[in-house]
């Protein structure tokens, strides 16, 4: 795999029309990110999901996971079980965004104070803007 920098990125992967943006939005999004680091300890049923995911509706989750599996991040597994059930597994395509997940959660533990101040510091400048 090349690895690119800034100037190597084409001008039209910023165009709201190309397919590599749109696979970007579709795995960055927060359940996405989510429910991939909920996957990495192995298969997990839809409402265990739910529950480890606070705040996630059954329709958003339900897209997500559909989206997911659609990209090949994620495999479906129908459980002959009385109720039915199912259950989502990561693939090994799905392993692959881990690292980078797990590199950004740790950004944002370690930058959190930094990114509070600046957040206060942009509040008070408002305030005082605002008298």
């Amino acid at each position: 795999m090349n690895e690119l920098d800034q100037h190597d990125i084409p001008p039209q992967c910023f165009s709201a029309d190309c397919p590599s943006r749109a696979l970007f939005d579709q795995v960055l999004d927060k359940w996405s990110m989510m429910v991939l680091t909920v996957l990495d300890g192995g298969p997990v049923r839809f409402n265990a999901i739910k529950r480890r995911l606070e705040g996630v509706t059954q329709k958003a989750l339900t897209q997500c996971l559909r989206r997911l599996e659609r990209n090949g991040l994620l495999t479906r597994h129908v459980l002959a079980l009385s109720p039915v059930a199912v259950e989502y597994e990561i693939t090994a395509l799905g392993h692959t965004l881990l690292q980078p997940f797990k590199a950004m959660h740790e950004w944002t533990l370690v930058k959190l104070p930094e990114v509070e101040a600046a957040r206060q510091e942009f509040d008070a400048r408002q305030a005082q803007q605002a008298r």
